[in-house]
């Protein structure tokens, strides 16, 4: 199976907590609340495939390789789509999996925990908001939060997802371009080819504006990318 990557998109805005197998939670960044770490159990990853497989059409029992919404590869190890769904959940196993980053405030889906505990998947959840414009508000320090969970190799292979893959995704997205130097028009052009008619000027704005300066000892692998 072909992944596509995000110069091929298809089409949301929309803190640290700890929780270890047994569900319980330590807050791991004073009171801020900003970010939800759950993760589920512990798997041999590299006894998982790392990208997906092409397999003949499904038959029978054979699984069906159905990808998330506006689906797409990143950069090595780095995936971004919508909010994946059981459908999508043999898919997402082909991918092998070490995280997941949801951008959206909502309590995680049962289906999806379950499937996250049994494929050994840690979720990071970065609660925030859906908005429409012109009352959009970006918060730039959970954005910079998520980002450091995306650079962190020991979290890859990585699905970074909101809603619709289209805003909050996109933000994020278009901050991790920065730090590998893209110029602005290749990181709005990736940005507007997901958003499609719904692209926000705010969210356009909000990545120009994105100070990149605080990330040290970036890993070569990120910041040598450049457009």
């Amino acid at each position: 199976m072909k992944v596509p990557t995000a110069a091929d998109p298809k089409d949301d805005h929309s803190t640290n907590n700890n929780s270890n197998s047994n569900g319980n939670i330590n807050n791991c960044r004073g009171g801020d609340n900003m970010c939800k770490t759950i993760e589920v159990a512990v798997l041999d990853h590299r006894e998982l495939s790392p990208h997906p497989v092409a397999l003949s059409p499904p038959s029978g029992d054979e699984p069906h390789y159905i990808p998330p919404l506006n689906f797409a590869m990143v950069d090595n190890g780095i995936f971004r789509s919508g909010f994946p769904d059981s459908a999508n959940f043999s898919f997402i196993q082909s991918l092998g999996l070490r995280s997941i980053i949801c951008l959206c405030p909502e309590p995680y889906p049962e289906t999806n925990m379950e499937f996250l505990k049994s494929n050994g998947i840690k979720l990071f959840q970065f609660g925030i908001e859906g908005y429409k414009e012109p009352f959009v508000n970006i918060p730039e320090d959970t954005i910079r939060e998520a980002l450091k969970v995306v650079i962190d190799v020991r979290n890859h292979p990585v699905l970074i997802h909101c809603k619709r893959g289209k805003h909050r995704t996109g933000c994020l997205v278009g901050c991790l371009r920065k730090l590998q130097r893209w110029c602005l028009s290749s990181v709005f052009d990736e940005y507007q080819r997901f958003a499609a008619a719904k692209a926000r000027v705010s969210d356009q704005r909000f990545m120009e504006l994105f100070d990149i300066s605080s990330f040290k000892n970036i890993p070569l692998s990120f910041s040598c990318s450049k457009r």
